[in-house]
């Protein structure tokens, strides 16, 4: 098996070769939440670049409660000739371009949203509950409704030309609060046993299967564990990742955290490896025949490629590199021996380096510029990045987004 190899989907939806773009938080919407021309600019800049399938940054389903000030949002409010602008460009050079949709529970901050909703009223740790207000636990109709916001975004998606959707499950969201035993405190039919705190994730896929069809490609990103006492585990992982393939997921991604563990950005410990959750993905790939994403601090196509001719996983998911090198796929198609070096940003004050979130928007500053149509500079300094985000997000740039690591 070789980065270049197509893979077919359960839905016989055929993808040119094995390189997925994960998402990332871009801030490219406008004031109103659609997407801007920068966006559309960046996604067609990725589709020339060789990408296989092109996952979009978090795209809310109910725009009254938002993850980040300049989140796009897709309900029966949006502008949607901008989201056919936006599928027509990053559908170009037959790439798979799926939406993520997500609902961020209690990770909004205060400055977002008074009173965050999440299953059960659980505050946020590692220093969060200054950015993040305590959460107001979800009433039943509430539940529904918020499933139901779900299908219509995936419907409108499929309606505006995106070739599929990809449901958040990871990284300390709402589907991943439900699914977590620590946030998933109830006593009813959402909470306690596994069976009950999947089931918000699927009835989440069924609303979207009944509204797009079954031909329509369907996706979950999921964590393989939250990286905390008492939270989501890989064997649990694995069971939801069964469950979904029951019910018709055409692929699940792989990665792990939250804000609170924000393991999929890195730590000391896992900088120097490429595929931080491969063990995970071992595992659950035993008990998976649906196509399997590993995401997680690939930079070298050796490593990719040793991934997936050791069966741990069937498509490589790659994010950061994207922002630094967009042609990084047709780099690595053309030499699989290709690699990027990313660097260790520092303002050169730490305390600033944290207060800023560096490792977020000195990426989001290189979007901004691919989405500008001109070329990045991969040893660009930190404080431009700092500078550029001041001055597009005011001082709210700067809310503290994750724990300390």
């Amino acid at each position: 098996m070789t980065l270049s190899d197509s893979i077919t989907l359960p839905n016989n939806t055929q993808i040119k070769n094995r390189l997925f773009k994960s998402a990332m938080s871009e801030q490219l919407g406008d004031k109103a939440h659609n997407p801007t021309a920068r966006l559309v600019r960046l996604y067609r800049t990725w589709a020339a670049g060789g990408i296989g399938v092109s996952v979009t940054g978090n795209v809310m389903v109910d725009r009254t409660a938002l993850g980040e000030p300049r989140n796009v949002v897709l309900d029966e409010q949006s502008d949607l000739d901008a989201f056919k602008q936006w599928a027509e460009a990053g559908k170009e050079n037959n790439t798979q371009l799926w939406m993520q949709l997500n609902h961020p529970g209690k990770q909004s901050p205060k400055f977002l949203d008074t009173e965050p909703v999440a299953p059960s009223a659980v505050p946020l740790e590692g220093g969060l509950s200054k950015a993040f207000n305590m959460p107001r636990e979800l009433t039943e109709p509430e539940i529904f409704i918020i499933i139901q916001r779900f299908a219509v975004s995936a419907r409108l998606a499929r309606e505006t030309g995106f070739t599929g959707v990809q449901i958040h499950g990871a990284h300390g969201y709402l589907v991943n609060q439900f699914l977590s035993p620590h946030h998933n405190r109830r006593q009813d039919d959402w909470g306690g046993s596994l069976e009950n705190r999947m089931r918000f994730v699927v009835e989440i896929y069924k609303a979207i299967r009944n509204e797009v069809g079954q031909d329509y490609p369907v996706g979950i990103k999921l964590n393989a564990s939250d990286f905390r006492d008492g939270g989501f585990t890989i064997e649990e992982a694995i069971q939801v990742a069964v469950t979904l393939e029951t019910q018709g997921i055409d692929s699940v991604e792989i990665s792990g955290g939250s804000y609170e563990h924000p393991r999929m950005m890195g730590s000391p410990s896992l900088n120097d490896k490429e595929g931080y959750f491969i063990e995970y993905a071992t595992a659950m790939k035993e008990s998976l025949t649906v196509p399997l994403v590993l995401t997680g601090g690939f930079r070298s196509g050796t490593a990719m490629e040793a991934v997936l001719q050791s069966g741990a996983a069937d498509m490589v998911g790659l994010a950061r590199p994207l922002a630094l090198e967009p042609a990084f796929p047709n780099n690595l198609l053309s030499d699989t021996g290709h690699a990027i070096t990313l660097p260790r940003l520092s303002t050169g004050i730490r305390s600033l380096d944290a207060i800023t979130s560096l490792g977020l928007t000195w990426y989001e500053y290189h979007l901004y510029t691919l989405g500008k149509g001109k070329k990045v500079n991969p040893k660009a300094n930190a404080w431009l990045s700092v500078f550029l985000t001041f001055w597009r997000l005011g001082a709210h740039g700067f809310a503290q987004r994750r724990a300390k690591k």
